[in-house]
C-alpha cells in the first residue's frame, strides 16, 4: 500500500512537471496574432559621391557618404531629393554596419521634408566579395533595415509627421547608388 501512494505520488509530481513543461514550451512557441501591416509609401533613390574615409574610430571603422541628389516617388508623393543627404556611416568591429542618415526631400508641388534614419547592415562574406568586384547589392541580399522618419511644415504633407516607416536598402554597382523601398507601419 506504501508503495503504490509512493508510485502514485511520484506519477503526480512527474506529470505535474511534464505539464509545466508543456505549458512553458506552448507560451514560448505561442503565435501572436497582430493587426500590424506594412503598406508601401514610396521609392528614394540617391546618387553617392565616393565616401570620406575617417578612418578606425572607437566603435568602428567610420565613413561618411554623401549624396549628389536623386528622387522618390510613391502612390501620394514624389519630387527629388536635394543634394546633400548624409550618411555618418560606422561599420562595428562585428561586421555590422549602422547607416546614420539626414537628408531633405523636395515634392514636385514644392514642400520640403526633412528625413533621417538609422538601421543596420548585416553583411555576409558573399555580398562583400561581390561588392569588392564592382557588383550590386539586391534587396534582401543582406538584412539591410532602416526606419526613416519624417518631418515637414507643410500642411499637406503633415500626415508624413504621424507615422512609423520601416525601409530595405540596396546599392548599385559598385557603390554609385543607393535605393530603398519605404514602407508605411499600420495597425
Amino acid at each position: 500500500m506504501k508503495r503504490s501512494i509512493l508510485a502514485s505520488f511520484v506519477f503526480l509530481a512527474i506529470a505535474a512537471w511534464l505539464l509545466g513543461s508543456a505549458t512553458e514550451v506552448a507560451a514560448q512557441t505561442k503565435i501572436v496574432n497582430s493587426k500590424m501591416r506594412l503598406e508601401y509609401l514610396m521609392t528614394f533613390h540617391a546618387d553617392l559621391n565616393p565616401p570620406v574615409d575617417i578612418g578606425q574610430i572607437a566603435s568602428g571603422h567610420r565613413q561618411i557618404f554623401v549624396t549628389s541628389g536623386g528622387t522618390f516617388e510613391g502612390p501620394k508623393l514624389r519630387g527629388k531629393v536635394l543634394p546633400g543627404p548624409t550618411d555618418w556611416f560606422v561599420q562595428g568591429p562585428d561586421g555590422v554596419g549602422r547607416p546614420d542618415v539626414r537628408g531633405t526631400f523636395q515634392t514636385d508641388d514644392g514642400a520640403y521634408i526633412y528625413m533621417h534614419y538609422q538601421g543596420l547592415q548585416v553583411w555576409t562574406e558573399a555580398a562583400g566579395a561581390k561588392m569588392a568586384k564592382g557588383g550590386a547589392i539586391e534587396y534582401g541580399e543582406i538584412y539591410w533595415v532602416v526606419a526613416p522618419v519624417f518631418e515637414t511644415g507643410d500642411p499637406h504633407y503633415a500626415w508624413l509627421n504621424n507615422i512609423a516607416t520601416v525601409a530595405e536598402g540596396r546599392l548599385g554597382p559598385g557603390g554609385i547608388w543607393v535605393e530603398y523601398r519605404i514602407f508605411q507601419v499600420l495597425n
